[in-house]
């Protein structure tokens, strides 16, 4: 798409040119207005009330997913089609939770196949007839994966663990750095420990490293090769490399190209979920998503969560010049949602090269970045409310907490408030110019009725829907991530000099400045090899 000879792109330019010194203060002021941008879904009330739009502009940026047929793209990705296109692959994520629109397909039988075995081994671990391998019952996972492998499940994991019965103890292993592993194994015993390691290729470097080690820690305390079949799963695509390392088969479960890492949190990535919350509990993960699903796939566009939720998005970012996105979560729960939407929206969008193999004529997505309120508010907030940089915010909150107290959530809910009314609203003090807030900053507010699996599927579902969405505007790939890969490439060579198995060759293919970091930690002995 070349977005300079677009009608509805130059259109919303010119709404931008016509918006200067349109004051948010006055539009969030129209009831009806703010009425005609909220819309609920399973649990989720998204408030748009906020965004600096009039319904012309609405009626724009509704015009341009038309003019790119984000209909069509978002039918065809449902449908199966192989729009991953760098990759020729389908994006089935949605297959996982019974959302896709497939006919004649063998993908929903493969994952019913695949979601009842997780299930037996769910009911087998917690009710304690799958045991170590000296027969004690197991009491601690450790889930060993990176990036899609293991944001989705940690976050999971740790948002619901108000409804977690505690039968089992979950450690997230995915820094390389050894102080990662070395703090999720202390004070465990090798008996009742059970590793899952993810992986689609069984070979991704950083979760490579940690298995490897965490197979020498449990050889190491316990002697017993065989016991290794009973402490060790996998999640991953290379049978063989597993089998090689010591797992069982029956062990084994499936990762597809059909879902991209950062999507995988509903298949059988997503274990540790299942281990925590119970079989219905990840199955109540997986409606919420569903629900979002069909909204998205169903919904009219003026009432279309992720369709409008990624429409204004574009309008923040390339008409309103907003170069971040800070999500807001106000609710300790949900300290790693900005992580997570990190590498869902940043790895997916983070693009400059078109459909066309061109460079895009435009900016694509933003910096995503953000933090848990209140917290925030005495440290970034300065910069949101007086600093010199456009952005756009999402806040998260919700409305019930049986397990807070009353007066420390209502001062919760009191501040998540507060803080999107001054960035809409500002505040003007001619006496003292220091204390101005310009104001006039978009943000969307997330209301949960509750924070349970169903509000948080549907809740990451439109997320994920918001990147297809996007991305068709920028007419970029999302779901490919050759970035990743460059930096792996040369840190090959790099360690090889810093273990001691390279010598003159290796250095000399190295720039100066690297070269120079590379000896500083060799010190002058090694340097000179």
């Amino acid at each position: 798409m070349n977005h300079k000879h677009s009608t509805a792109w130059n259109s919303l330019s010119a709404h931008a040119n016509k918006l200067q010194g349109r004051d948010l203060s006055k539009l969030v002021q129209d009831p009806e207005r703010c009425a005609s941008l909220r819309v609920s879904v399973a649990g989720c009330l998204f408030d748009f009330a906020k965004q600096l739009v009039t319904d012309e502009i609405v009626d724009a940026l509704l015009a341009l997913a038309k003019e790119v047929d984000l209909v069509g793209v978002r039918d065809r990705m449902l449908s199966g089609e192989k729009i991953n296109r760098s990759e020729d692959r389908a994006v089935l994520h949605t297959a996982l939770r019974g959302g896709a629109r497939l006919s004649g397909n063998e993908i929903p039988q493969l994952v019913s196949h695949t979601q009842a075995r997780m299930a037996d081994l769910t009911h087998g671990l917690r009710s304690g007839e799958r045991r170590g391998y000296t027969g004690k019952p197991i009491t601690d996972i450790v889930h060993i994966g990176i990036g899609g492998s293991n944001l989705g499940p940690e976050l999971v994991v740790n948002a619901l663990a108000h409804q977690d019965d505690g039968r089992f103890r979950i450690h997230f292993v995915t820094n390389i750095d050894a102080h990662d592993l070395t703090r999720a194994l202390h004070g465990l015993d090798p008996q009742t420990t059970l590793f899952i390691v993810v992986s689609k290729s069984f070979g991704t470097l950083e979760t490579q490293v940690n298995a490897d080690s965490a197979r020498s820690w449990f050889l190491e305390r316990t002697g017993s090769i065989e016991g290794l079949g009973d402490h060790f799963l996998a999640v991953t695509s290379n049978i063989d490399a597993a089998l090689e390392f010591g797992l069982k088969e029956h062990n084994l479960l499936p990762m597809w190209d059909w879902v991209g890492g950062r999507f995988s949190l509903w298949s059988a990535v997503g274990l540790p979920i299942m281990l925590a919350l119970g079989v219905e509990g990840f199955q109540r993960l997986l409606d919420g998503a569903r629900i979002m699903d069909n909204h998205f796939a169903e919904a009219p566009l003026r009432e279309n969560v992720p369709i409008l939720a990624a429409l204004f998005g574009i309008w923040n970012y390339n008409f309103l010049g907003a170069s971040s996105l800070a999500v807001l979560p106000y609710d300790e729960r949900l300290t790693l949602l900005p992580d997570y939407l990190q590498q869902l929206e940043m790895e997916s969008n983070g693009k400059s090269v078109n459909h066309s193999n061109k460079s895009v004529d435009t900016h694509t997505m933003g910096i995503l970045w953000g933090g848990t309120g209140t917290r925030g508010q005495h440290a970034y907030h300065q910069l949101l409310h007086q600093g010199t940089r456009a952005y756009s915010a999402d806040f998260i909150v919700t409305s019930k907490d049986p397990y807070a107290r009353s007066n420390h959530h209502n001062w919760l809910l009191a501040n998540a408030f507060a803080q999107s009314q001054a960035m809409a609203l500002g505040h003007d003090d001619d006496s003292a110019p220091y204390r101005n807030h310009p104001g006039n900053h978009p943000s969307t507010t997330v209301i949960l009725d509750d924070l349970g699996p169903t509000q948080l599927g549907a809740l990451l579902a439109a997320y994920e829907h918001k990147v297809l969405c996007q991305g068709t505007i920028w007419d970029i790939n999302s779901f490919d991530q050759w970035g990743v890969e460059l930096g792996k490439v040369l840190a090959k060579p790099i360690y090889s000099i810093l273990d001691g198995n390279a010598r003159a060759q290796e250095p000399a293919e190295q720039d100066a400045a690297t070269r120079g970091l590379i000896d500083e930690i060799l010190g002058p002995e090694r340097a000179s090899d």
